[in-house]
């Protein structure tokens, strides 16, 4: 009886790993990449420069260049090269680059062309981003007060944001903020969203996020305390201000209350002026 073996021979495969695609970078994309990489070193080095010079200028002055401050810098440019330009724009000044250049968004995706910003395609990201925010924390006041509500828990009223001397950031102060370009209908959404999340009783919980929509109406260094009248003998209100300067003249002002509508310069009326120019001037008395 003859057997027959049959002899399997086990071939070895080996596969072939797949071919790795190379990811195509258009380019629009890859000429945007570039510029907001060169952007981004050319800040850099206006940066470097700045502190060079900060600590040169701190230095001369005889100053430590850690502790010297942006004021201090102001002040001795002033010192060093002193102008009498009316226009602030045109005289010297030492500012840090980011004030000096204008800011630009960084790169807004990746070399694949994905968006970093979750609100990249309503166009405007770091606006609606914004809106966004305000909302959530309108909706966290309104899970609060409930909260309140059911506890019989309500506002003090004593802890209520009051806005008197404050407003709203300008147009041209968000567009800098968001680096972005803003119709008038989209700061009007702003001031809304905003007016809605001041006039709720909890509004005093996000003080601190409200303060950065607002803007003093006059700066501090431009307040002054306003003099009290004083009572004259017929019971009217008066307030005098003395030294008074126009040029070369010098006088004192009275004003009254309740007033009479007369003027009186020097025991005359207002013809003691032969100008107009200077009777114009009386009219905001």
């Amino acid at each position: 009886m003859v057997l027959s073996l049959e002899r399997f021979a086990s071939a070895e495969v080996n596969a072939a790993p797949l071919a790795v695609k190379t990811q195509k970078i258009s380019k629009a994309m890859k000429a945007y990449l570039e510029r907001a990489h060169e952007h981004d070193e050319f800040m850099k080095t206006q940066q470097l420069e700045y502190q060079i010079g900060k600590r040169h200028l701190a230095n001369m002055m005889g100053e430590d260049p850690d502790t010297f401050t942006q004021e201090d810098i102001n002040n001795a440019i002033e010192y060093l090269f002193p102008s009498g330009l009316y226009e602030k724009k045109a005289r010297p000044s030492m500012r840090p680059p980011e004030e000096v250049f204008p800011a630009r968004k960084a790169a807004e995706f990746d070399e694949t062309g994905r968006p970093f910003h979750s609100f990249f395609y309503t166009e405007k990201p770091n606006f609606f981003k914004m809106l966004y925010d305000i909302v959530e924390e309108l909706n966290k006041l309104y899970d609060l007060e409930e909260r309140l509500l059911r506890r019989g828990q309500k506002a003090d009223p004593n802890q209520k944001i009051d806005l008197t001397g404050f407003a709203w950031i300008s147009k041209g102060q968000l567009e800098l903020r968001l680096v972005e370009r803003l119709n008038d209908i989209e700061y009007d959404n702003f001031v809304n969203v905003m007016n809605r999340l001041i006039a709720h009783p909890f509004s005093y919980k996000c003080k601190a996020f409200i303060d950065e929509q607002t803007r003093p109406l006059m700066s501090q260094s431009a307040q002054k305390e306003i003099p009290k009248p004083q009572i004259d003998a017929d019971g009217r209100q008066y307030i005098t201000t003395y030294e008074c300067l126009r040029k070369t003249a010098r006088g004192d002002v009275t004003v009254r209350f309740p007033g009479t509508g007369k003027i009186s310069i020097n025991s005359q009326d207002i013809t003691y002026f032969e100008d107009i120019q200077p009777r114009e001037q009386l009219f905001p008395i």
